[in-house]
């Protein structure tokens, strides 16, 4: 399973802060983000340890997850927390919960994905989860599932108030997903994301700025990461068109880079690009730029 195939079949600051990690550039400055992969756009059909070592061969210390683990037994966690360790490589976010937030009649089966979810991040030492707001409901007028997203995240932030794992606040992430990826999906528009994250007010939800979902739903990339980057907590990254690596495409990641480092934003970059070529030497060359514009 990868985040593509949920989106289209799902229905559905604390005072310590967030601490980026991996966040030194080639030239020994300092970008103020971590930079991380989406493990499910490479090396698929590979073993999950080999997996890991191949984008720590490409220099990456941070890896998200998509639900990997959920089938793991006993001996395939071993194995999989032993490489980990082994590379000194930290899990920072989950994802793939069946149902999301959009939907009152899923909001019991939601509140329970993430009581399920938060042991297992607890033993992947992973502080973050992407939540996700599912399909339109046949019928329920926007405004209605818009305050169903509200709600949901209120709901869910108060299993979450105050936690920690691995020193970190736990978060809630709220993503978006454009109409051309799955047209059902209800929250297309980042700046519909925003208003949800706000008025849930919660310093332990977050939303996910995904900007290759954006570029093909809305644009404008810039201006809205500005006025919101108080709730921005992850960004996901790949051009447009084709999900490749940036340079292949219409955004300007430098530019994106570049006002990250000027607002001072402090969580996780993370590449969700399908490589073109070589996926390990495409990983490095896109950690690089992204760490030599943020310096």
């Amino acid at each position: 399973m990868n985040r593509r195939t949920f989106s289209k079949t799902a229905a559905g600051a604390l005072a310590l802060p967030y601490v980026a990690l991996g966040s030194q550039s080639t030239e020994g400055q300092a970008a103020p983000y971590g930079i991380s992969v989406m493990l499910w756009t490479v090396y698929r059909k590979l073993p999950f340890e080999q997996r890991l070592e191949n984008v720590a061969a490409a220099g990456y210390r941070n890896v998200e997850l998509v639900g990997e683990y959920r089938q793991w037994t006993d001996a395939e966690w071993e194995r999989a927390l032993a490489k980990q360790k082994e590379l000194k490589i930290e899990f920072d976010t989950t994802a793939g919960l069946k149902h999301g937030v959009g939907n009152p009649a899923d909001r019991d089966a939601m509140l329970a994905d993430i009581r399920n979810e938060l042991p297992i991040m607890e033993r992947l030492n992973c502080p973050a989860c992407i939540i996700m707001s599912g399909n339109v409901v046949p019928g329920m007028p926007r405004e209605q599932q818009h305050a169903s997203c509200i709600e949901g995240l209120k709901r869910a932030a108060s299993l979450i108030e105050g936690k920690q794992i691995h020193g970190q606040p736990v978060r809630l992430l709220l993503e978006n997903i454009d109409p051309e990826e799955n047209p059902k999906y209800y929250l297309q528009s980042v700046a519909e994301g925003f208003e949800i994250i706000r008025a849930v007010n919660h310093p332990q939800v977050k939303f996910l700025y995904d900007f290759y979902h954006e570029q093909i739903a809305e644009g404008n990339l810039i201006e809205k990461l500005e006025k919101n980057i108080e709730y921005t907590g992850l960004v996901h990254i790949a051009d447009v068109p084709g999900r490749h690596i940036p340079g292949t495409g219409e955004i300007h990641y430098e530019n994106i880079y570049r006002k990250l480092r000027e607002l001072n934003y402090s969580h996780m970059v993370a590449m969700e690009f399908i490589p073109v070529g070589d996926p390990i030497e495409e990983l490095r060359r896109a950690r690089e730029q992204a760490m030599r514009a943020g310096a």
